[in-house]
This record gives structure tokens, C-alpha cells and sequence, in this order.
């Protein structure tokens, strides 16, 4: 009994942190939270439930994706807080609203579908035709560009020989 009068229903059985899933296609992609967390796509992050995060999400040949997740009331975290009601547990209500632990990061999972920017933004360095080629390849080969704006700068570099 003592411990439901010093402690919330939400905050024991759900904790106060939340994991925030992350996820982009493709893969791979650079990302950082307000919070100062990094890493690459597919990543996951234990993160304050009470706490938005501001999220970005970068790679090379796409368009940067920049995302706000919220706190929520989750189903779990309002019947943890409608036991805490039930029971009389204000203190509990207090520590469960002050914790966060009655809500949930949204959206989770996160996942996002990069959008290729145009090829006419493909940067390739001065240099032989060859040299520009390799470059061009590389690019390719780690994924920042897509196969089709692949072909179509390939197209571009090749005409102008």
C-alpha cells in the first residue's frame, strides 16, 4: 500500500523511458536528435516518454527529413493513471503526470522514405572524364544516388566528350 501511495501505476509498470524507432529507405541515412543522440538508419534510441525530440534525418543525394515527436497519452499510460483514480492515488497521478510515464513518443516507429534529389544536383568534382565516372560510381556504390539519376548524369558526363 505504501508503495502505491509514493509511487504512480504508469511510472512501475511502464517506466519513464520510451525507445524510438527508427527507420529510412534507404538505409543507411545520417541522423540527429535535438537531444545531441546520433546515429544511422535503422537505430533505435532510449529516450525520456515525458520529452519531445526534434529529429533529422540526412543523406547524401536526398532530401533532408525533419520530424517533431511528441509525448502522448498512451492506452497503457491513461489505465495506469485511471489506477492510480481508482485507488486514490494523487501523490501517484502527480508522479505519473510529472514522469511522463503515461505517454508514449509519437510517431513510433519513425519511418521515413527519402526522396532523391535531382541529378542536376549530383555534385561531381572537375577532373578527366574517367575520374568523374569513378566519382559518379562511388556514389552509386554507397547508395547516395539512386540508379536512374545514376544513368542520367552518367548520360550527361559521357555527352559532353
Amino acid at each position: 500500500m505504501l508503495l502505491s501511495l509514493t509511487t504512480g501505476c504508469a511510472t512501475i509498470t511502464r517506466g519513464t523511458e520510451d525507445t524510438l524507432v527508427i527507420n529510412s529507405e534507404p538505409s543507411g541515412a545520417d541522423i540527429k536528435l535535438s537531444n545531441g543522440m546520433t546515429g544511422q538508419t535503422p537505430a533505435t534510441f532510449k529516450l525520456p516518454r515525458k520529452d519531445a525530440v526534434f529529429v533529422k534525418i540526412q543523406k547524401a543525394g536526398y532530401q533532408t527529413v525533419e520530424v517533431n515527436v511528441q509525448p502522448q497519452v498512451s492506452g497503457g499510460g491513461g489505465a495506469g493513471m485511471a489506477g492510480n483514480v481508482l485507488v486514490g492515488g494523487i501523490i501517484g497521478m502527480a508522479v505519473d503526470a510529472g514522469s511522463g510515464a503515461m505517454n508514449d513518443l509519437m510517431p513510433n516507429p519513425l519511418d521515413v522514405k527519402l526522396v532523391a534529389t535531382d541529378g542536376e544536383m549530383i555534385d561531381i568534382a572537375g577532373g578527366g572524364v574517367e575520374e568523374r565516372l569513378a566519382q559518379l560510381r562511388a556514389l552509386r556504390k554507397n547508395r547516395s544516388i539512386t540508379e536512374s539519376e545514376y544513368r542520367r548524369k552518367r548520360a550527361e558526363i559521357v555527352s559532353k566528350l
